[in-house]
């Protein structure tokens, strides 16, 4: 039995990126940040892009495809996406891209995963959640979404390690001085971002006995903290006698240590970090 291996890369408003490596197949979750932090980040689990099988990507925003280009088109590693994403990234990057077109909604297999894909609510042409079923165990991706919804958490209802977004506290965006009105209503609506209180009430219908693992993801710098979040998730998995579940704060400028999935048992891995040169993509 091979265990899986699961690395958050980054994730916040500023870049989101995440690999996964199963015993036949090597992805990144989405693309956003450099091409040069991702291939040393590779680096330092003793990996390099040109090993990746395919490259998923949840929507267009910036701060998902960021590296695309350099990346994807560069080396050639098939990007999967719907099609409606898919013509918004060829027209803003003005470049070819090997595309894999899926059908949000319909699942599809790479190697030895099973993606399923799920619309979620939010500001892009045609966003997908991703619920990856390796062979030891399943990982849900719920990130840039406004709110929860019952499709969303019929989906990712059994899976073991979750992503889930808690990108601002709601106080922190009402009082930050340096956005508008405008961008704040977006933010706060039901297709911009869900934060730590809409995170934790989203949770009364995810928790389940196997759930062990919970990233609080794609947090905005200026309007959250790792300790706001954490502490919103960690009081509503008490109230919900879910204690057991390990909650990781996510951050956009370095990876999390690698969580090892292995018969449905999810662990944090000590990945032994070696030094890597800058190189030039």
């Amino acid at each position: 039995m091979e265990e899986v291996k699961f690395t958050v890369l980054a994730s916040g408003s500023s870049g989101n990126a995440a690999y996964l490596e199963t015993p036949n197949s090597r992805l990144l979750i989405d693309c956003g940040i450099s091409a040069k932090r991702i291939r040393e980040a590779l680096l330092n689990l003793d990996r390099t892009p040109e090993l990746l099988d395919g490259i998923l990507i949840t929507h267009e925003h910036s701060d998902h495809v960021s590296g695309l280009k350099v990346l994807a088109a560069k080396l050639g590693i098939p990007v999967y996406c719907n099609r409606h994403t898919a013509e918004e990234i060829r027209r803003i990057h003005d470049t070819n891209f090997d595309f894999r077109l899926v059908e949000t909604g319909n699942a599809f297999e790479i190697g030895d995963l099973n993606v399923d894909t799920f619309p979620i609510p939010h500001d892009a042409i045609d966003p997908m959640g991703f619920v990856l079923h390796t062979p030891e165990g399943r990982i849900g991706f719920l990130t840039d979404m406004g709110h929860g919804t019952r499709l969303v958490a019929d989906r990712v209802r059994d899976a073991e390690v979750l992503l889930l977004e808690t990108n601002h506290d709601v106080d922190l965006l009402n009082n930050d001085p340096r956005r508008p009105w405008s961008l704040k209503q977006r933010i706060l609506s039901r297709h911009g971002h869900l934060s730590n209180e809409g995170a934790a009430n989203f949770l009364e219908q995810l928790v389940h006995p196997e759930l062990q693992h919970i990233y609080c993801a794609h947090l905005s710098r200026e309007c959250n903290t790792p300790d706001l979040a954490r502490t919103e998730i960690h009081t509503q998995l008490s109230q919900l006698g879910a204690s057991f579940v390990n909650v990781e704060v996510t951050s956009p400028r370095q990876p999390c240590q690698t969580l090892g999935l292995s018969g449905n048992k999810v662990a944090i891995k000590a990945e032994k970090t070696v030094a890597t040169p800058s190189i030039a993509l």
